[in-house]
């Protein structure tokens, strides 16, 4: 991936570290939604920034015959080995390539508009690419809204790193609270039978959380230090807490949420 505003690249070697624990962390629920939306054979999906193939691989499985799955990705590089009849790999740009005329009964996407300056054009094509009584389901962080607190207990812990990913993300055009304005997002967009919830965790120190956090540091590791946003000394801290069975923190918010086109728009 050559943008260098997508803070977490593909292309970095944490990736390997990162996709295994955001599966670890968010597959379940997420196929639970898909399941509640009735995913079913013969369906046509598109799976928008399918990362590391999880959801794609899931979602080819129930397809059938009939059914196919368009996995597209600006890197795909982690997507190539899937092997399914059903299934689809192609090389996009959800900001700038056009999707295809309206033909998906499902359109599913985690944690990629949290990070596009574009993400209302983005989410936009997602609802157009939309049969009618198709389903978008999106998945995206709300990082500000449960920050850590010491003060409720020692062992919880707000870590200097995280504060300072946050800012570096900003500054690449990233909205780390953007899962909370979805359901309304979608609504505006004209879907129907909006359906939204968030959940959060407390994760510990060498969780599947901590992974994700270790990995997330680990590839901006140069750049934080670079522009001064923390010390040497104050990342180290933190990724030695990120192994400390006896850290808590809490997760961002993932908010999933759905929204029906209705039948007869065009």
């Amino acid at each position: 991936m050559s943008d260098t505003r997508y803070v977490f690249d593909n292309a970095h070697g944490e990736t390997r570290e990162r996709f295994p624990a955001l599966s670890d962390l968010y597959d379940d629920e997420t196929i639970r939604c898909l399941q509640a939306v009735g995913v079913a054979p013969g369906w046509q999906c598109l799976e928008v920034a399918a990362g590391g193939g999880s959801i794609a691989q899931w979602l080819a499985g129930q397809m059938g015959a009939s059914g196919r799955v368009l996995a597209t990705d600006l890197d795909t590089r982690f997507l190539e080995s899937l092997r399914d009849p059903a299934l689809e790999v192609r090389r996009h740009d959800i900001a700038r390539d056009p999707l295809p005329d309206p033909a998906f009964d499902l359109v599913h996407a985690r944690l990629i508009l949290v990070h596009l300056p574009e993400r209302e054009l983005a989410l936009a094509k997602m609802v157009g690419a939309l049969k009618p009584g198709g389903w978008l389901v999106c998945e995206e962080f709300d990082s500000l809204s449960m920050p850590a607190d010491p003060a409720l207990h020692p062992d919880e812990c707000a870590l200097k790193a995280q504060a300072a990913m946050q800012c570096v993300m900003a500054a690449r055009g990233a909205n780390t609270r953007y899962g909370r304005d979805l359901a309304a997002r979608m609504r505006a967009r004209g879907l129907v039978d909006i359906r939204a919830h968030g959940r959060m965790a407390m994760w510990e120190g060498g969780s599947a959380g901590a992974r994700l956090f270790r990995a997330n540091f680990e590839q901006l590791r140069e750049e934080l230090l670079r522009i001064g946003l923390l010390t040497q000394a104050e990342l180290d801290d933190d990724l030695a807490r990120l192994d400390d069975p006896r850290t808590l923190f809490p997760s961002p918010v993932m908010w999933t949420v759905c929204g029906r086109r209705p039948h007869g728009s065009l």
